[in-house]
């Protein structure tokens, strides 16, 4: 039954293409604006038509059409979404991935990549930064959709994990003995891209306890050794070993192997034997092969691989490599992409 009623959905929203082709384009600019209203509210005509790259005038008509079917209200600091508009927006995010053939792409990505899930958000990073907030707001839903009692998350840092944490909504979960925890040390001075704040900031919005490790990500082994014997962080190390569920950003060696502060030859060396992914200490090849190790301080390669459940995020074209390279390491990877680095993945 549930596979026929969706058979008949995408029936009928192939010939709506057919009959007004006009109506794709109309639907995705008002759903882009009230996005943007929603995310900027309240907010004006000019800084809305900025935002959009429109024309004010074009901008005006479309809001005034919004406001009139009680999407919107328009007031003098500017405007917001009702909570009519609100309640469309989740219906709309739903219908624009169908209407876009998007259930099939992730599906088509997934076979691809040989893993077990692939999200995708309609939109390019690329082309629109708030690709990155729906890319968050899917993952902190998985996330939930997984969760079960006595459970152990891991998350690392970085601006991708940032916006799950941000997007994540506050629900009255009916789990118990939830831990967050990082599944990495620092790295950066970026406070709120760190996995310590962004850990903290996950765990109240599930009610859940968090431990935080009060240390650097590429230390030395001699140092880390030496640290590890503190009582506290040798506490949040060992509760390391016991995530079940790990939510990650998939970074580009190039990127990482700057942000690490790597020196210019080793980052050349990098270049010249193809490295093009790094996570859990090791820099890899498009082939998921190790190129090279580097002392970090979280979970490790062999744990990651051990894993059922596992959450990876990440936006941009630029990823693609990446993320293939990624994928090699455990089939069990649910994926959360934008529809730009998606098209991307399958070229």
């Amino acid at each position: 039954m549930w596979i026929r009623e969706n058979a008949e959905i995408d029936e009928w929203i192939e010939i709506q293409k057919r009959i007004v082709p006009e109506f794709v384009e109309t639907l995705i600019n008002r759903y882009k604006m009230l996005r943007l209203i929603q995310h900027h509210q309240p907010i004006g005509r000019r800084n809305l038509a900025n935002a959009l790259g429109m024309g004010e005038r074009i901008v005006r008509r479309e809001a005034n059409i919004l406001k009139k079917q009680g999407f919107i209200e328009i007031k003098a600091e500017g405007m917001n979404v009702t909570r009519f508009g609100y309640t469309s927006l989740e219906m709309l995010r739903s219908y624009i991935h169908r209407f876009k053939g998007l259930n099939s792409m992730e599906e088509e990505v997934a076979k691809k990549l040989n893993i077990h899930k692939v999200l995708i958000v309609p939109g390019s990073y690329d082309e629109d930064e708030l690709v990155l907030r729906e890319i968050g707001r899917v993952a902190s839903v998985y996330l939930k959709s997984i969760l079960k009692n006595d459970i152990v998350i891991g998350i690392t840092g970085g601006q991708t994990m940032a916006m799950v944490a941000e997007e994540m909504s506050e629900d009255d979960l009916k789990h118990s003995n939830i831990a967050v925890i990082p599944a990495r040390g620092g790295l950066g001075k970026n406070v709120e891209k760190q996995s310590n704040t962004i850990a903290a900031k996950i765990a109240k919005k599930l009610n859940a306890s968090y431990n935080l490790l009060h240390m650097p990500d590429n230390i030395s082994k001699e140092l880390l050794k030496s640290l590890s014997e503190d009582p506290n962080i040798k506490e949040v190390v060992d509760y390391i070993q016991k995530i079940g569920i790990l939510v990650f950003g998939i970074g580009r060696a190039d990127k990482m192997s700057v942000r690490r502060g790597l020196s210019e030859e080793k980052i050349n060396t990098l270049k010249q034997h193809g490295a093009v992914a790094e996570a859990f200490g090791y820099y890899f090849n498009k082939d998921g092969e190790i190129i090279q190790e580097v002392n970090t301080v979280g979970v490790s390669l062999d744990h990651y691989k051990g894993l059922q459940h596992i959450i990876g995020a990440a936006a941009g074209t630029e990823k693609a490599e990446a993320i293939i390279a990624i994928s090699k390491l455990n089939e069990n990877l649910t994926l959360v992409i934008d529809e730009g680095l998606a098209k991307k993945i399958l070229i």
